[in-house]
């Protein structure tokens, strides 16, 4: 049986919001994508407000890719790797993740962020697998809808089991980890028998909490 340590990404790998992280890239490489900041702006407040969920708020958010092709998203996101994502990760994150390498379990990324850029992870030798939110791909230009559910909460575990499924993986979920900066993973971290919470402030758990700076 296979050991698995899953990772999120968001304030556990790297050190900022990644979604956030990429439309200010665009925004620095082309002004014009400024114009959709009201509309990502109004759509926080009103899940802030608790008025929209999650995922209509992150339909909203992703508005600016909406009609972008597939080979210059595949070149923006390589520049965006390479320019800011590779600089914001966590050292601690990912000498755990060589860590657990090391002793033999598969590295999977579970994400709620968009997968079309969370692939460039894929660039860490260790990484298995990368599951995140699937954004519409049609006719080769990307649309501002979602393929499925946002991957939060209890969808990670619904990605997670369909991928052991199809890939026919039986896991040691005993012997395995989990590490997020968030509770809205209890799902996964109730599957294994090694959870561990980052950098979390002043929330009661029994969850081990780890400090990454």
């Amino acid at each position: 049986m296979e050991r698995l340590a899953i990772f999120d990404v968001d304030f556990t790998i790297t050190k900022k919001e990644t979604l956030l992280e990429f439309y200010k890239f665009m925004v620095k490489n082309n002004a014009k994508y400024i114009i959709y900041l009201p509309k990502i702006l109004f759509g926080g407040i009103l899940y802030g407000l608790k008025i929209m969920d999650a995922e209509k708020a992150k339909v909203i958010f992703i508005s600016f890719i909406n009609g972008i092709k597939e080979k210059d998203m595949d070149e923006l996101v390589k520049n965006f790797y390479k320019e800011k994502l590779s600089s914001i990760i966590y050292e601690e994150a990912y000498n755990t993740i060589r860590e657990r390498k090391k002793e033999g379990c598969l590295i999977y990324l579970i994400s709620a962020s968009p997968e079309f850029y969370l692939k460039e992870f894929y660039n860490l030798k260790e990484i298995d697998k990368i599951l995140g939110t699937k954004v519409v791909l049609e006719d080769g230009v990307y649309k501002r809808k979602f393929i499925g559910r946002n991957c939060k909460g209890e969808e990670k575990v619904i990605r997670l089991n369909q991928v052991l499924k199809e890939e026919n993986i039986q896991v040691d979920f005993k012997n395995s980890y989990v590490y997020s900066d968030s509770l809205s993973d209890l799902p996964l971290f109730n599957m294994v028998g090694n959870p561990y919470l980052i950098n979390s402030k002043g929330r009661k758990t029994k969850i081990q909490i780890l400090k990454w700076k």
